[in-house]
């Protein structure tokens, strides 16, 4: 709730409904960027699952990192792992993620572009120092990839859906 405060209380609207969460007209007016928005969501939350496409099969797996480095949203992996190389294959992704106080859920599609530089790999593990027991800016491993062409909604049971594509 503290996050959501911090969300009105940057948009000018301090909270004024009862229950000091963000209507949809306070989404499309509040001049806070829509990436920005998606980041914070993701953070809320916790974690997120993404999904991606192996064969004409779809995977998803849990995911904590997105950052906002250089004006692109973030997400960080290992090239090892099997999501990596279903990304190289299919760009094209499907994030979810719910905020169970706030009793909403974002969806994001988007294709993944990787960014192989060194100064976005250390600046994703930088924000993300837990990382750093199983990957360093400097090996073949880390892969950092910015999502583009993202269309993001954010949805919940009690408003009309949000849409906060970037």
């Amino acid at each position: 709730m503290v996050a959501a405060m911090a969300v009105l209380l940057s948009c000018g609207q301090g909270g004024q409904n009862s229950q000091n969460m963000i209507t949809p007209s306070e989404y499309k007016s509040c001049n806070m960027d829509n990436m920005q928005k998606a980041r914070d969501f993701l953070h809320e939350a916790g974690y997120y699952f993404l999904a991606t496409a192996d064969g004409d099969q779809p995977q998803v797996r849990p995911f904590g990192t997105a950052e906002i480095i250089e004006g692109k949203l973030y997400i960080q992996t290992g090239h090892v792992k099997k999501v990596a190389k279903q990304i190289a294959a299919n760009p094209k992704v499907a994030i979810c993620a719910f905020n169970a106080e706030k009793g909403e859920w974002l969806r994001i599609t988007a294709s993944l572009v990787e960014d192989p530089r060194v100064e976005i790999k250390k600046a994703m593990l930088d924000a993300n120092p837990g990382l750093r027991s199983m990957y360093d800016e400097n090996d073949d491993n880390t892969a950092v990839f910015f999502l583009a062409d993202a269309k993001a909604t954010i949805n919940a049971f009690t408003h009309e859906p949000i849409e906060i594509d970037f």
